[in-house]
């Protein structure tokens, strides 16, 4: 266990790090800024060429006089080849004040949802969207639609049981406590929104579970799990469930676009998002941790298997939040132990970090 909160620390320590953003080289910059001139009069040429096309239409259809569609296109390339004049101009003055200030300058961050004048060239005509880039036009292509993250998540464990509430539980809430590992991928569900989102994995669970009042597990005569009286003064009593599940979350909340060129894309940046689902796996194995004292000796016994536990874990789980931050909680269906005397389902509530 050590070993997995050493891992967990170095992970969040490097998904911090890689959160601070380097300062970008300002020679590599202005030769972005260089590169972008040579397309800024292409992207108004082809911008002005779906203008004409659509003017023409409606001079197919009579929807305009001949001398109304001359005085479009007029109108029109007057606009685009100012267009090129100020774009020039604006890449200039970025060129200059790098230059100036080694690429030490003062800016205004940009918001995800926009880019820059250079990047493309968006018009649109009669209700249609058209953006326009290196040369081309068509409908937007929108980027990929899976990606995956590394699932950590930690927190109280404790049991729901038969005919109790849980203020009665057997367990110590403190002492017991759960961990979560593993792989998921999240896909949105539509091509072209990211406000529905399959997310999907594996997880490793590790539930455990401290006994109060000197309790601990045994199988009786009728092959019934069941809690007794330990004959020694316990000063540990603790049951430890490991499981491997495959969770599948269907996820909601809105995400951040941004639109480069002709590519659409979508961050979960400082999103607020839900996640409603389930699991369902195996157990891999059951282990009972003693610890007492006899005549005066501390002793140590750990028991594995043995207790009739139940091979198949199914459930519901939930979490909620912003960003990589989120609450979590989980609930087992099935019975913790397969011929229990009074039927005991596992509830997890902690922190989650999709990372």
């Amino acid at each position: 266990m050590k070993t997995i909160s050493t891992y967990f620390v170095v992970v969040i320590m490097c998904f911090i790090a890689n959160t601070l953003v380097a300062q970008d080289n300002y020679k590599e910059k202005i030769n972005d800024l260089k590169e972008q001139k040579e397309k800024i009069t292409l992207e108004e040429k082809e911008a002005l060429k779906v203008e004409v096309e659509s003017i023409n239409k409606r001079l197919e259809k009579s929807e305009i006089t001949t001398d109304e569609a001359n005085k479009l296109k007029d109108e029109a390339a007057r606009k685009r080849a100012l267009n090129i004049e100020n774009r020039l101009t604006i890449i200039d003055n970025k060129i200059v004040l790098l230059e100036r200030n080694k690429g030490e300058v003062l800016d205004i961050e940009e918001d995800d949802n926009s880019w820059d004048d250079n990047e493309g060239v968006t018009i649109r005509i009669d209700g249609d969207e058209w953006e326009i880039t290196d040369n081309k036009y068509g409908w937007s292509k929108y980027g990929r639609r899976t990606y995956s993250d590394f699932i950590v998540a930690f927190g109280l464990n404790n049991a729901i049981i038969e005919g109790q509430s849980l203020n009665d539980t057997p367990y110590k809430v403190g002492g017991s406590r759960f961990f979560e590992m593993g792989w998921a991928w999240r896909t949105r569900v539509f091509n072209k929104s990211n406000a529905v989102r399959f997310h999907y994995g594996f997880s490793f669970q590790f539930n455990g579970l401290k006994s109060k009042d000197n309790l601990y597990y045994v199988v009786n005569d009728q092959g019934e799990t069941v809690q007794e009286e330990f004959p020694f003064n316990l000063s540990k009593s603790k049951l430890k469930l490991e499981n491997l599940v495959f969770p599948i979350h269907f996820e909601f909340g809105p995400s951040r676009t941004r639109i480069s060129g002709n590519d659409v894309r979508y961050s979960l940046r400082h999103q607020f998002r839900i996640g409603l689902g389930g699991y369902g796996g195996f157990n891999m194995g059951t282990r009972q941790k003693l610890k007492y004292n006899e005549s005066g000796s501390n002793q140590k016994l750990k028991i594995k298997g043995g207790l009739n536990s139940n091979p198949f874990i199914y459930g519901l789980s939930a979490y909620m939040g912003v960003d990589c931050f989120l609450l979590y909680v989980k609930y087992d269906l099935n019975p913790i132990f397969k011929s229990p005397s009074v039927e005991q389902r596992n509830i997890s509530m902690g922190l989650r970090f999709d990372i």
